[in-house]
């Protein structure tokens, strides 16, 4: 390695003290990194998104000083396939999160937290994990299966219980249930904040995953809130989507999920306001998000995820650094796969061979929109695939689907949108003769992106068959209601390696 500057014949050694505390205190210092997760928490849901009647007063304000992007999509948008490509960096064929309450694989240095651990970084995590696999009601050892969380962590694994009695965590050692005794994101709000306070005087990585706005505890409660965040909507004053039916349950949903919004944009500002009274904020790249949307029962589906539509896969992104960062609008198209390039980018770290998104760090930093236009969306368990672009949702079945392909696509996974005429996605344009070009260049566009990470479109059930071990294959394919205590989700292996088809990346 070159050394900066050669010496090489200077004779006054009294400038070589000066000239190294020059060159040191030009250096810059080492940014610390907070992601903050929601789940299933839809772009439109935050003020900063142009939606006047959710209260989220911090959120909003952090998106002003910051970068607000338009177009982020979750590109699998489920729980565990979204955790998996946003720590490993890599599709479910290769990392394992191919659907919920499977283990993805150990990392081996190669993961999001690994890199930042390996690089001096304290690393800490705190909330929803859902990556264990398995029975949820279990916590996560110390080790690989922590993927570079080695110094903190704290979390659920995955439950739906948020409320004071009830929330719980694991302890450091993954073995003892310990009660949050208030409700669950305040206090791992409060228990990240910690972090902050001990880690202050050093580079650190600092991971808080919120459960809410996620629908939960038993199927009577659903979308709940404290009473005082319920009190602050009206179900009867809320405006909605056009994309779902006016009925009473409705607007308690509705009502239920922006107070959880609310709840967690307050819990953001107390996390944003230590940040200040530690000095840290100027240097601190801290990046808002989620794992995917929630469609509220939108076109009356049974089902709050998991689908194209931009109410399921297009999240908020907000990312500041006011060290680096310009505050501004992008219409930069991101996806879950350049999530953890970016962010390594931006902080000048090194980004493993086996990531596989792109890395936008310098078309953020120079505020261009860039030239990609295209994110591949996808759910391998309900066989489908499709594209996103800045303009049009397309996604289709690879395998006859069990729902009815109605005209109206309202039970089908063949959609295709035009969001430019269509900014709902209320008319399914997929079945129409003059979309017909359209829907074959969006078409020839997914099957060339699934190339790209080794997918052939087998159908899940075979899929499974060849890479879940056979004591856990019956537990998977069972109910989750009926899966036996204690079952691990395991795979056999990689499972583009299982399968034979490797990726062209």
């Amino acid at each position: 390695m070159k050394p900066l500057l050669s010496l090489t014949g200077w004779r006054c050694t009294a400038l070589l003290p000066l000239l190294a505390v020059t060159l040191f205190a030009a250096a810059p210092a080492r940014p610390n990194l907070i992601f903050v997760m929601s789940d299933q928490h839809s772009w439109d849901m935050l003020g900063a998104y142009g939606n006047r009647e959710i209260q989220t007063p911090h959120l909003d304000r952090f998106a002003t000083e910051g970068v607000r992007f338009n177009h982020c999509v979750s590109n699998s948008p489920v729980c565990t396939p979204y955790r998996g490509i946003l720590l490993s960096g890599q599709h479910p064929l290769h990392c394992g999160a191919i659907q919920n309450d499977l283990q993805i694989l150990p990392g081996r240095g190669t993961y999001f937290a690994e890199v930042l651990r390996d690089h001096g970084y304290r690393t800490g995590y705190y909330g929803k994990w859902h990556l264990y696999g398995g029975d949820r009601v279990r916590g996560i050892p110390p080790g690989p299966y922590r993927y570079g969380f080695d110094h903190e962590f704290l979390s659920n694994n995955c439950t739906l219980l948020y409320d004071a009695a009830r929330a719980y965590y694991w302890d450091q050692e993954g073995v003892n249930r310990r009660l949050y005794g208030d409700w669950e994101p305040y206090a791992q709000t409060r228990q990240a904040m910690e972090f902050i306070d001990r880690h202050a005087e050093r580079p650190f990585a600092l991971f808080l995953s919120w459960h809410p706005p996620h629908n939960w505890g038993r199927a009577h409660e659903g979308y709940d809130a404290p009473p005082d965040l319920l009190a602050l909507y009206d179900p009867a004053k809320l405006t909605l989507r056009p994309t779902v039916k006016d009925t009473p349950q409705v607007r308690r949903v509705y009502q239920g999920h922006m107070a959880m919004i609310t709840g967690i944009d307050r819990a953001f500002g107390w996390l944003m306001q230590k940040l200040q009274q530690r000095g840290l904020a100027e240097n601190t790249l801290v990046v808002f998000t989620a794992d995917h949307g929630d469609t509220l029962l939108s076109y009356d589906w049974p089902n709050n995820k998991g689908r194209a539509e931009h109410l399921s896969a297009r999240v908020p992104l907000l990312v500041r650094w006011p060290a680096r960062l310009r505050p501004g609008v992008s219409d930069l198209l991101l996806g879950t796969f350049d999530l953890m390039p970016t962010l390594l980018g931006l902080m000048h770290l090194p980004i493993p061979a086996t990531a596989q998104g792109r890395n936008a760090a310098t078309a953020i930093l120079e505020g261009r929109d860039d030239g990609v236009d295209e994110q591949l969306l996808f759910f391998l368990p309900t066989n489908w695939r499709g594209i996103y672009t800045r303009r049009y949702t397309y996604s289709v079945s690879l395998h006859p689907p069990a729902e009815p392909n109605t005209p109206g696509g309202r039970q089908t996974f063949n959609v295709l949108y035009d969001r430019a005429t269509d900014p709902w996605e209320t008319k399914n344009l997929f079945a129409d003769p003059a979309a017909a070009k359209l829907r074959a260049d969006l078409h020839a566009r997914t099957l060339a992106l699934m190339q790209r990470y080794g997918d052939t479109g087998l159908p899940f059930d075979e899929l499974l068959r060849r890479v879940v071990r056979e004591e856990d294959y019956a537990a998977v394919t069972t109910p989750p209601a009926k899966r036996p205590k204690g079952w691990e989700g395991r795979l056999k292996g990689r499972p583009v390696d299982l399968l034979g088809t490797p990726s062209a990346r």
